[in-house]
């Protein structure tokens, strides 16, 4: 008797398709969509932040301005002149 190894039948031949879909299956669970955000861009934020409160303030100063309300104290200026120019 001759015995031919292309010929045989395996036993299950849908038990190794099976295993493939559910192996397709388990990696689209395991993937997820991730956002991760740069330092730069968290440093962009937090800037944004500081520009909206120093247009209040501006927005305030304009107006104060405008009314003739705006009464800069010299003393106090000049001193910051002078911690700004030490300081470079």
């Amino acid at each position: 008797m001759k015995i031919n190894p292309f010929h045989q039948n395996p036993i299950n031949p849908y038990k190794r398709q099976e295993a493939k879909v559910e192996q397709a299956e388990l990696q689209k669970q395991k993937k997820a969509d991730k956002v991760e955000i740069s330092s730069e861009a968290k440093e962009m934020q937090s800037l944004n932040k500081i520009q909206e409160g120093r247009q209040e303030k501006i927005d305030q100063l304009k107006a104060s301005v405008e009314n003739g309300t705006y009464k800069p104290d010299a003393a106090q200026t000049a001193e910051n002149l002078l911690k700004f120019f030490r300081q470079n």
